[in-house]
């Protein structure tokens, strides 16, 4: 359970990442986090462990949902371990909020223990990342069931939109497709799955309009801003998040790749309105997760 002081908050990040285990073992091989360090300019430590991000938050007066991702299918490499990421969050309410991830390829097997670490860890949400995973978010064959428990349970779920800095600059993007990640194909999830709460992560490029056309027209469907200094982020989005999209648009980094520290200044100089900057900082999240009642 969350024992989150909204109030006391600076800001709810609704995308970091779990990169090392108790056991020094990450979800991604070494080839893949030395691109991506290279291609995200990593400031600090690229490893942080969880009671080290647990801490880093706190001291910033901030919440953070926190996830592995679960490839394992496709990378042959485990990750760390979910039951691990919500234990962690467990030992540090104040400041963690856990989510899962399932690689859609363990079927039956996936599906169960989606559930379990629903019922039995706290679970809020669930991360999905299309590209490393190689999936089509609406190809029924593969994730329907694992949403079915998703929207069932009343959680999250996160899908990787969009470019990753993952496999970026290594040979063949080290097998990683980009194809997988048009948030289009999350379009159908959110009409196949209408109660089902969604969170498309990141400015989608090369997507980013269709990003948008998604979030306007599903009800479900919300936006988060990580993974990219805002300097960067397209005049669309900007002008959507003042307007269309104000209720919907959530803060996130992708810590540790990039921090809040960064990001956050980079925004203080972005051209949102005063009534919205908190509504993307912590409103939205503060709503969706259920922190605060609707």
């Amino acid at each position: 359970m969350t024992n989150i002081d909204v109030e006391e908050l600076v800001a709810i990040d609704v995308h970091t990442h779990a990169e090392v285990s108790s056991k020094g073992t990450s979800s991604l091989d070494d080839d893949l986090h030395e691109a991506s360090s290279a291609y995200f300019k990593v400031e600090g430590k690229r490893k942080p462990t969880l009671e080290e991000t647990a801490a880093y938050y706190r001291e910033r007066k901030m919440a953070a949902v926190i996830f592995t991702v679960d490839a394992e299918s496709a990378t042959g490499t485990e990750p760390v371990p979910n039951e691990e990421v919500a234990e962690a969050a467990a030992a540090n309410p104040d400041v963690l909020i856990p989510f899962a991830s399932i690689d859609p390829f363990r079927g039956k097997a996936g599906v169960k223990r989606a559930r379990r670490l629903v019922e039995e860890y706290g679970v809020k949400g669930f991360k999905f990342h299309p590209s490393i995973q190689g999936f089509f978010p609406n190809d029924r064959s593969v994730a329907y069931d694992l949403y079915e428990v998703i929207e069932e349970t009343g959680t999250i779920a996160l899908f990787h939109t969009g470019q990753t800095g993952i496999g970026a600059g290594v040979p063949g993007g080290g097998g990683i497709r980009l194809k997988y990640s048009n948030p289009l194909h999350v379009d159908d999830v959110a009409a196949d799955f209408p109660h089902l709460k969604i969170i498309l992560a990141h400015p989608s490029f090369p997507w980013q309009d269709e990003a948008l056309a998604v979030a306007t027209h599903k009800p479900g469907v919300h936006i988060d801003l990580s993974g990219w200094s805002p300097k960067y982020f397209p005049p669309q989005l900007v002008q959507y998040a003042n307007t269309l999209l104000k209720d919907k648009v959530l803060f996130g980094s992708d810590y540790p790749v990039l921090t809040p520290d960064r990001w956050l200044a980079d925004f203080a100089k972005l051209s949102i309105k005063d009534e919205v900057r908190p509504k993307i900082l912590k409103e939205n999240a503060a709503r969706l997760l259920g922190l605060t009642k609707p």
